[in-house]
């Protein structure tokens, strides 16, 4: 694990937007195609801002979300929703977008179909993910009703879990499909998820799920 302290969040937040840009741009010009995997929430969404200003060929770009709570698109508490007001506009209104997300009423009714469709954009090229404070990360939380399968090196791409911490159904990829990524980042923000952090380096991956990408993976992080 290689770890970046930064003096504040706005510096953060614009390089790691300039260093997923230039993984991109390397991966382009040697590969037809790049996948980029992007987590939900607020907290990334300074650095998409940047990022969506990032000028690539982004029409060779795939981009998906680590996870996905089941609710519809429009929703105030859909990542899509995010997605699409922060990144994928501007310069990256080109690429293309794979959802986690169909008009079923459950997530196991397009289990099978978005996870097919997941496994045409793998191996992940650039992956940005976040950390809760209970050392979640996608929608691998301690507790979820199927987290050891998830988190086993025979998982799907693609599982639907719930957890009494999640709220809603998810979708999430697995661990398998994070850590088959070429490029690791994490972005965490302040002094309690930076403990939570080095806690989750001693405890085993179910009790902290974000282990299982420690290894390899940059971590940013500022107050």
């Amino acid at each position: 694990m290689k770890f970046i302290e930064y003096p504040d969040r706005d510096l953060m937040m614009i390089d790691l937007a300039d260093r997923i840009s230039s993984e991109l741009k390397n991966t382009l010009l040697t590969q037809d195609r790049a996948t980029l995997c992007v987590p939900g929430g607020t907290t990334p969404g300074p650095a998409f801002d940047s990022l969506s200003a990032s000028v690539l060929d982004w029409s060779r770009v795939t981009v998906l979300l680590n996870d996905e709570r089941w609710v519809p698109e429009d929703h105030p508490r859909s990542n899509t929703r995010l997605l699409r007001e922060r990144l994928l506009v501007g310069q990256a209104a080109a690429a293309n977008y794979q959802p986690l997300h169909a008009d079923t009423e459950t997530p196991e009714d397009s289990l099978e179909m978005l996870g097919a469709q997941i496994r045409d954009v793998l191996p992940i090229t650039v992956l940005l993910l976040g950390m809760g404070v209970d050392m979640h990360t996608a929608s691998l939380f301690p507790g979820a009703d199927k987290l050891d399968q998830a988190l086993s090196d025979d998982a799907p791409a693609l599982m639907a879990l719930r957890a009494d911490a999640a709220g809603e159904p998810r979708m999430t990829l697995t661990a398998p499909v994070l850590k088959g990524a070429l490029s690791t980042h994490i972005l965490i923000t302040g002094p309690e998820k930076r403990a939570a952090l080095e806690r989750a380096r001693t405890l085993s991956p179910r009790e902290a799920p974000v282990k299982t990408v420690l290894g390899d993976a940059t971590v940013h992080w500022a107050e």
